[in-house]
Protein backbone atom coordinates (compact mmCIF):
# COMPACT_ATOMS: atom_id res chain seq x y z
CA UNK A 1 0.00 0.00 0.00
CA UNK A 2 1.29 2.96 -0.76
CA UNK A 3 -0.24 7.26 -0.49
CA UNK A 4 -0.04 9.39 -3.09
CA UNK A 5 0.19 13.01 -3.38
CA UNK A 6 -0.18 14.59 -6.80
CA UNK A 7 -0.07 18.55 -7.31
CA UNK A 8 -1.21 19.46 -4.34
CA UNK A 9 -1.53 22.72 -3.61
CA UNK A 10 -2.50 25.33 -0.90
CA UNK A 11 -3.47 28.93 -0.52
CA UNK A 12 -4.56 30.81 2.09
CA UNK A 13 -5.27 34.71 0.01
CA UNK A 14 -1.85 35.42 -1.94
CA UNK A 15 0.45 33.41 0.60
CA UNK A 16 0.98 29.60 -0.90
CA UNK A 17 1.83 27.20 1.56
CA UNK A 18 1.65 24.27 -0.66
CA UNK A 19 2.92 24.42 -4.06
CA UNK A 20 2.05 21.72 -6.34
CA UNK A 21 3.15 19.02 -3.75
CA UNK A 22 4.06 15.31 -5.14
CA UNK A 23 5.08 12.68 -3.06
CA UNK A 24 4.75 8.41 -2.55
CA UNK A 25 4.92 7.34 1.35
CA UNK A 26 5.40 3.70 1.19
CA UNK A 27 3.94 0.95 3.80
CA UNK A 28 6.11 0.04 6.52
CA UNK A 29 7.68 3.37 7.07
CA UNK A 30 8.05 6.26 9.58
CA UNK A 31 8.77 9.38 7.79
CA UNK A 32 9.79 12.54 9.71
CA UNK A 33 7.96 15.63 7.60
CA UNK A 34 10.90 17.92 8.79
CA UNK A 35 10.15 21.99 8.61
CA UNK A 36 10.34 25.20 10.45
CA UNK A 37 7.71 25.95 13.37
CA UNK A 38 5.45 28.08 10.09
CA UNK A 39 6.28 26.24 7.53
CA UNK A 40 2.82 24.63 6.98
CA UNK A 41 3.38 20.50 8.28
CA UNK A 42 0.08 21.51 9.88
CA UNK A 43 -1.56 22.42 7.25
CA UNK A 44 -0.53 20.01 5.78
CA UNK A 45 -1.86 17.39 8.21
CA UNK A 46 -5.07 19.48 7.87
CA UNK A 47 -5.61 18.93 4.28
CA UNK A 48 -4.87 15.28 4.14
CA UNK A 49 -7.38 14.90 6.90
CA UNK A 50 -10.27 16.56 5.61
CA UNK A 51 -9.93 20.16 7.72
CA UNK A 52 -9.06 22.34 5.46
CA UNK A 53 -10.13 22.50 1.49
CA UNK A 54 -7.32 22.39 -1.14
CA UNK A 55 -7.28 24.76 -3.63
CA UNK A 56 -6.12 22.00 -6.00
CA UNK A 57 -4.12 18.62 -6.63
CA UNK A 58 -5.59 14.99 -5.29
CA UNK A 59 -3.96 12.55 -2.80
CA UNK A 60 -5.13 8.88 -2.71
CA UNK A 61 -3.71 5.04 -1.68
CA UNK A 62 -2.81 3.33 -3.77
CA UNK A 63 -2.36 -0.75 -3.34
CA UNK A 64 -0.76 -3.43 -5.66
CA UNK A 65 -2.39 -2.33 -8.35
CA UNK A 66 -0.50 1.13 -9.65
CA UNK A 67 -3.46 1.78 -11.64
CA UNK A 68 -5.38 1.57 -8.64
CA UNK A 69 -7.03 4.87 -6.37
CA UNK A 70 -8.50 3.82 -3.29
CA UNK A 71 -10.30 7.39 -1.50
CA UNK A 72 -9.68 7.88 1.92
CA UNK A 73 -12.16 7.45 4.49
CA UNK A 74 -12.16 9.62 7.53
CA UNK A 75 -11.40 5.74 9.51
CA UNK A 76 -9.10 5.46 7.42
CA UNK A 77 -6.74 8.02 9.27
CA UNK A 78 -4.99 8.15 12.48
CA UNK A 79 -4.10 12.47 13.79
CA UNK A 80 -2.52 13.14 16.96
CA UNK A 81 -2.01 16.40 17.73
CA UNK A 82 0.76 18.15 20.49
CA UNK A 83 -1.55 19.41 22.93
CA UNK A 84 -4.30 16.54 23.02
CA UNK A 85 -8.05 17.85 23.61
CA UNK A 86 -10.06 14.56 25.74
CA UNK A 87 -13.10 14.65 27.73
CA UNK A 88 -11.86 15.77 31.38
CA UNK A 89 -15.35 14.95 33.21
CA UNK A 90 -14.35 11.02 31.49
CA UNK A 91 -12.22 8.81 33.19
CA UNK A 92 -9.65 7.06 30.95
CA UNK A 93 -11.63 3.98 31.09
CA UNK A 94 -14.79 5.43 30.20
CA UNK A 95 -13.04 6.96 27.16
CA UNK A 96 -11.93 4.09 26.01
CA UNK A 97 -15.53 2.46 26.46
CA UNK A 98 -17.37 5.43 24.98
CA UNK A 99 -14.53 5.90 21.88
CA UNK A 100 -15.12 1.79 20.85
CA UNK A 101 -19.17 1.73 21.45
CA UNK A 102 -19.15 5.34 18.85
CA UNK A 103 -16.92 3.66 16.37
CA UNK A 104 -18.80 -0.03 15.84
CA UNK A 105 -16.42 -0.23 12.61
CA UNK A 106 -13.63 -0.69 15.29
CA UNK A 107 -12.93 -4.18 16.45
CA UNK A 108 -10.81 -4.04 19.18
CA UNK A 109 -8.16 -7.60 19.61
CA UNK A 110 -7.37 -6.92 23.71
CA UNK A 111 -8.71 -5.90 27.11
CA UNK A 112 -9.28 -2.25 28.00
CA UNK A 113 -6.63 -2.87 30.66
CA UNK A 114 -4.42 -4.97 27.92
CA UNK A 115 -4.11 -1.82 26.51
CA UNK A 116 -3.46 0.15 28.96
CA UNK A 117 -0.96 -2.18 29.41
CA UNK A 118 0.75 -1.48 26.03
CA UNK A 119 1.25 2.06 26.53
CA UNK A 120 2.34 1.64 30.22
CA UNK A 121 -0.76 3.92 31.63
CA UNK A 122 -0.28 3.18 35.70
CA UNK A 123 -3.67 1.11 37.08
CA UNK A 124 -4.29 3.78 39.39
CA UNK A 125 -4.46 6.49 36.48
CA UNK A 126 -7.07 4.24 34.48
CA UNK A 127 -9.99 5.10 36.91
CA UNK A 128 -9.34 8.71 37.53
CA UNK A 129 -10.52 11.38 35.53
CA UNK A 130 -8.86 12.84 32.64
CA UNK A 131 -8.78 16.22 33.44
CA UNK A 132 -6.29 14.86 36.10
CA UNK A 133 -4.22 13.13 33.77
CA UNK A 134 -0.42 14.89 32.76
CA UNK A 135 0.24 16.26 29.46
CA UNK A 136 2.00 13.36 28.44
CA UNK A 137 -0.56 10.89 29.97
CA UNK A 138 -3.01 12.11 27.63
CA UNK A 139 -0.99 11.98 24.96
CA UNK A 140 -0.46 8.11 25.60
CA UNK A 141 -4.17 8.34 25.32
CA UNK A 142 -4.35 10.00 22.44
CA UNK A 143 -2.51 7.36 20.63
CA UNK A 144 -4.15 4.38 21.89
CA UNK A 145 -7.29 5.73 20.54
CA UNK A 146 -5.56 5.27 17.18
CA UNK A 147 -4.37 2.43 18.51
CA UNK A 148 -7.63 0.69 19.17
CA UNK A 149 -9.10 1.86 15.65
CA UNK A 150 -6.07 0.66 13.20
CA UNK A 151 -5.98 3.67 10.92
CA UNK A 152 -4.26 2.75 7.70
CA UNK A 153 -2.39 6.30 7.08
CA UNK A 154 -1.21 7.88 11.00
CA UNK A 155 -0.56 11.68 10.99
CA UNK A 156 1.37 12.35 13.61
CA UNK A 157 1.75 16.32 15.09
CA UNK A 158 4.84 16.52 16.77
CA UNK A 159 3.40 14.46 19.63
CA UNK A 160 6.72 14.35 21.47
CA UNK A 161 6.38 18.25 21.96
CA UNK A 162 6.94 19.27 25.96
CA UNK A 163 6.86 15.70 26.50
CA UNK A 164 9.54 14.28 29.17
CA UNK A 165 12.43 12.17 28.50
CA UNK A 166 11.26 8.74 29.81
CA UNK A 167 7.45 9.34 27.88
CA UNK A 168 8.97 10.36 24.95
CA UNK A 169 10.96 7.34 24.50
CA UNK A 170 7.85 5.12 25.90
CA UNK A 171 6.20 6.80 22.75
CA UNK A 172 8.71 6.25 20.53
CA UNK A 173 9.08 2.82 20.85
CA UNK A 174 5.08 2.71 20.64
CA UNK A 175 5.15 4.69 16.97
CA UNK A 176 7.87 2.10 15.79
CA UNK A 177 5.96 -0.71 17.15
CA UNK A 178 3.33 0.53 14.75
CA UNK A 179 4.56 0.87 11.94
CA UNK A 180 3.86 -2.10 10.10
CA UNK A 181 0.94 -2.36 8.31
CA UNK A 182 0.35 1.32 7.99
CA UNK A 183 2.19 4.62 6.71
CA UNK A 184 3.46 6.80 9.13
CA UNK A 185 4.14 10.77 8.71
CA UNK A 186 5.64 12.25 12.11
CA UNK A 187 6.25 16.05 11.85
CA UNK A 188 8.91 17.71 13.91
CA UNK A 189 10.73 21.19 13.60
CA UNK A 190 14.01 18.96 15.22
CA UNK A 191 16.25 17.22 12.89
CA UNK A 192 17.91 14.84 15.84
CA UNK A 193 14.23 13.90 16.29
CA UNK A 194 13.61 12.89 13.10
CA UNK A 195 16.82 11.38 12.57
CA UNK A 196 16.57 9.18 15.47
CA UNK A 197 12.88 7.69 15.16
CA UNK A 198 12.35 7.68 10.95
CA UNK A 199 13.27 5.57 8.67
CA UNK A 200 12.99 8.51 5.99
CA UNK A 201 12.64 12.15 6.27
CA UNK A 202 11.21 14.21 3.94
CA UNK A 203 12.30 18.62 3.89
CA UNK A 204 9.32 20.33 4.05
CA UNK A 205 10.69 23.58 2.53
CA UNK A 206 9.05 26.58 0.35
CA UNK A 207 6.16 24.81 -0.38
CA UNK A 208 7.38 21.45 -1.78
CA UNK A 209 8.40 18.16 -0.24
CA UNK A 210 11.67 16.84 -0.68
CA UNK A 211 13.77 13.98 0.27
CA UNK A 212 16.39 13.93 2.54
CA UNK A 213 19.36 10.76 2.08
CA UNK A 214 19.16 9.91 5.93
CA UNK A 215 22.50 8.17 5.45
CA UNK A 216 24.23 11.57 4.76
CA UNK A 217 23.14 13.13 8.28
CA UNK A 218 25.98 11.90 10.17
CA UNK A 219 27.91 14.80 8.03
CA UNK A 220 28.27 17.74 9.72
CA UNK A 221 28.69 19.81 6.59
CA UNK A 222 25.45 17.89 5.52
CA UNK A 223 23.20 18.68 8.37
CA UNK A 224 24.41 22.21 7.88
CA UNK A 225 23.06 22.48 4.80
CA UNK A 226 19.59 21.53 5.64
CA UNK A 227 19.93 23.57 8.57
CA UNK A 228 20.72 27.05 5.93
CA UNK A 229 17.56 25.58 3.95
CA UNK A 230 15.45 25.66 6.74
CA UNK A 231 16.56 29.43 7.68
CA UNK A 232 15.87 30.34 4.20
CA UNK A 233 12.78 29.49 4.22
CA UNK A 234 11.57 32.67 6.18
CA UNK A 235 13.38 34.97 3.57
CA UNK A 236 11.21 32.96 0.73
Amino acid sequence: MEFVISHLVKNYGSKQVLKDVDFVFEEGKIYGLLGRNGAGKTTFFNCINGDTDINSGEFYLRGNDSNEKISIAPEDIGYLVSTPTVPEFMTGREFLKFFIEVHEEVKPEKTLDEYFDYMMIPEDDRDRLLKDYSHGTKNKMQMLLNIIAAPKLMLLDEPLTSLDVIIAEEMKNVIRAQKQGRITIFSTHLLDVAVDLCDQIVLLHNGKLEPIDKSNLGDAAFKDKIIAALRDQDNA
